[in-house]
């Protein structure tokens, strides 16, 4: 075979065995961690004293679901805790609202601000929170009820963690991408996150649901306000501190997710700028050797980095050689799809598996969604080569607004 042939072959392979890695630790983190979580104690009336915890919501134009959402952060069960919303100049009726069910619920603080994007907005909230631990999440979110209590349980049994994400789940799933996103997170994402925490690291916490100490984010300064992803900035912040973070898969959070392709790929490409503007960032601390346990996740972000540009190069070459020439072989590269999809369905099978037991039902879209590996690592691609140059050449001087996301058919 010819080197660009071999070239193919790893672009072909990469994701299959990305797929199987991911599989097989997430079994293992499965088996050694997450099987053998003890149940929080949720009989609070023995107990003198609960730690408080301060929910901080902050808001951008989002009237169409306060009204929605609200009543149900009111009927958590974890019996200390404030809702602290922050309104960040909405050009909608977010303030009103949120004022209304201020006067409603001692539970609810509202507070308001100038446009200047959610992680100012976080900053805002977390200098008026009074509780111990504080937990983020956003103005679409739903709740588990038992969420707070799965969150302070982990926090309370490690004071090396600094954060422990939650297991987003989607909400509207009206469309066929809104459904295929109900697979990804299932068994994509919170495969990666379990197979990530066997070191006690994650590339980002989940920005729609994480607690942290309060202590510790204060010392860290906050939330960066010129990163174009603040819960990926943040995460770092707090690893390369020396701190750890977990996975709660229990901790479920409800919120709504694009159904537009348009929608779909603005929102990961933030993405991909968000973590390429991490990757840059912290270049020079991940590498000190207090920080080895980062390197797995750094040089994980780096191969599928050079995979990206290797695909669309190998494309390109395929492509040259196949008209110039007529001598392109697709063979081995059938052969590699195949082994790959084999892989595929067994980390679909292993992830699902594991996600059915906090949402049942989820087997009822295998058969439909089995292929959306395929466009999962074709988004991937397209977003991180597009999102590098843009994380490089954005100025960091300048503040990460936000503008209203898609939120998906409703």
């Amino acid at each position: 075979m010819r080197w660009y042939e071999y070239l193919g072959i790893f672009v072909m392979l990469y994701p299959g065995v990305m797929a199987v890695y991911w599989t097989v630790s997430g079994i293992l983190y499965f088996i050694f961690f997450e099987n053998r979580a003890e149940d929080p104690d949720f009989d609070y009336s023995g107990r003198n004293s609960v730690p408080m915890v301060s929910v901080l919501i902050p808001c951008y134009n989002e009237e169409d679901n306060l009204d929605q959402s609200i009543p149900h952060l009111l009927k958590l069960n974890y019996p200390n805790y404030e809702l602290v919303f922050i309104n960040d100049g909405s050009r909608d009726n977010t303030l009103k609202i949120i004022r209304r069910w201020e006067l409603a619920d001692e539970k609810i603080v509202a507070l308001t601000q100038e446009n200047s994007g959610k992680a100012a907005a976080m900053n805002h909230g977390l200098l008026k929170a009074h509780g111990e631990y504080v937990v983020g999440i956003d103005g679409d979110a739903v709740l588990d009820y038992y969420a707070l209590d799965y969150i302070v349980q982990a926090l309370e049994a490690n004071p090396m963690l600094g954060a422990v994400t939650g297991n987003p789940r989607v909400r509207n799933r009206s469309t066929v991408l809104g459904k295929l996103q109900v697979a990804e997170f299932s068994s994509i994402i919170g495969l990666i996150k379990r197979s990530q925490s066997i070191m006690g690291t994650l590339f980002t916490v989940s920005g729609v649901i994480v607690g942290l100490r309060k202590e510790i984010i204060a010392k860290m300064g906050g939330w960066s306000t010129n990163m174009i992803t603040d819960d990926i900035d943040v995460s770092w912040k707090i690893q390369t501190g020396g701190y750890n973070i977990a996975y709660e898969p229990r901790a479920l959070c409800w919120v709504l997710m694009p159904e537009t392709l348009r929608g779909l790929y603005k929102q990961r490409l933030r993405w991909a700028q968000g973590g390429a503007e991490v990757i840059l960032k912290y270049a020079a601390q991940v590498w000190r050797l207090r920080n080895f346990r980062l390197w797995p996740l750094y040089l994980e972000y780096l191969i599928t980095l050079t995979w990206a540009y290797l695909m669309f190069a190998f494309m390109a070459i395929g492509l040259y050689q196949g008209i110039r020439y007529g001598t392109f072989d697709f063979h081995p590269f059938e052969v590699a799809s195949v082994v790959t999809l084999v892989m595929f369905t067994i980390q679909f099978s292993v992830s699902i598996a594991i996600d059915n037991r906090y949402e049942k039902g989820l087997w009822r879209y295998f058969t439909s969604c089995i292929w959306y590996p395929y466009a999962f690592w074709l988004i991937n691609s397209l977003t991180l080569v597009h999102g590098l140059p843009r994380a490089v050449f954005r100025n960091k001087n300048k503040k990460a607004v936000w503008v209203s996301p898609d939120r998906g058919v409703q």
